[in-house]
Protein backbone atom coordinates (compact mmCIF):
# COMPACT_ATOMS: atom_id res chain seq x y z
CA UNK A 1 0.00 0.00 0.00
CA UNK A 2 1.46 3.46 -0.99
CA UNK A 3 1.93 6.65 1.65
CA UNK A 4 -1.57 7.99 -0.65
CA UNK A 5 -3.65 5.25 -0.39
CA UNK A 6 -2.45 5.39 2.98
CA UNK A 7 -3.79 9.16 3.84
CA UNK A 8 -6.85 8.29 1.83
CA UNK A 9 -7.29 5.00 3.99
CA UNK A 10 -6.57 6.49 7.68
CA UNK A 11 -7.74 10.09 7.02
CA UNK A 12 -9.88 10.36 4.57
CA UNK A 13 -7.36 12.52 2.01
CA UNK A 14 -7.31 11.98 -1.62
CA UNK A 15 -4.12 13.86 -2.73
CA UNK A 16 -4.61 12.92 -6.17
CA UNK A 17 -7.32 15.15 -6.48
CA UNK A 18 -7.38 19.11 -6.48
CA UNK A 19 -9.76 20.46 -3.56
CA UNK A 20 -10.85 23.36 -5.85
CA UNK A 21 -11.29 22.31 -9.35
CA UNK A 22 -11.72 18.46 -8.37
CA UNK A 23 -9.35 17.74 -11.41
CA UNK A 24 -5.98 14.91 -11.53
CA UNK A 25 -3.12 16.08 -9.12
CA UNK A 26 0.46 14.78 -9.98
CA UNK A 27 2.85 14.37 -6.82
CA UNK A 28 6.25 15.19 -8.37
CA UNK A 29 8.09 15.00 -4.99
CA UNK A 30 7.90 14.31 -1.32
CA UNK A 31 10.00 15.25 2.18
CA UNK A 32 10.27 11.88 4.18
CA UNK A 33 13.74 12.92 6.08
CA UNK A 34 12.64 13.58 9.78
CA UNK A 35 15.62 15.88 9.92
CA UNK A 36 14.58 17.82 6.92
CA UNK A 37 10.89 18.32 8.11
CA UNK A 38 11.99 19.33 12.03
CA UNK A 39 14.23 21.83 9.61
CA UNK A 40 11.62 23.34 7.77
CA UNK A 41 8.99 23.23 10.85
CA UNK A 42 11.84 25.22 13.12
CA UNK A 43 12.48 27.86 10.19
CA UNK A 44 8.63 28.36 10.19
CA UNK A 45 8.62 28.16 13.87
CA UNK A 46 5.99 25.65 13.94
CA UNK A 47 6.87 22.27 16.43
CA UNK A 48 4.06 19.95 15.75
CA UNK A 49 3.15 18.91 12.03
CA UNK A 50 -0.78 19.32 13.11
CA UNK A 51 -0.14 22.93 13.52
CA UNK A 52 0.00 22.82 9.60
CA UNK A 53 -3.08 20.60 8.51
CA UNK A 54 -5.38 20.91 11.57
CA UNK A 55 -6.93 18.81 13.41
CA UNK A 56 -8.36 15.36 12.19
CA UNK A 57 -11.92 13.81 12.86
CA UNK A 58 -11.44 10.86 14.51
CA UNK A 59 -13.44 7.74 13.05
CA UNK A 60 -14.50 4.16 14.83
CA UNK A 61 -11.65 1.34 14.15
CA UNK A 62 -12.84 -0.67 11.30
CA UNK A 63 -15.06 -3.74 11.00
CA UNK A 64 -13.61 -6.95 12.31
CA UNK A 65 -15.81 -10.07 11.51
CA UNK A 66 -15.40 -12.99 13.99
CA UNK A 67 -15.79 -16.40 12.91
CA UNK A 68 -16.29 -18.98 15.37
Amino acid sequence: MTWMQRLKRVFNIDIEQCERCGGHVKVVSSIEDPAVIEKILAHLDLQEPSLITGPVEARAPPFQLQIQ
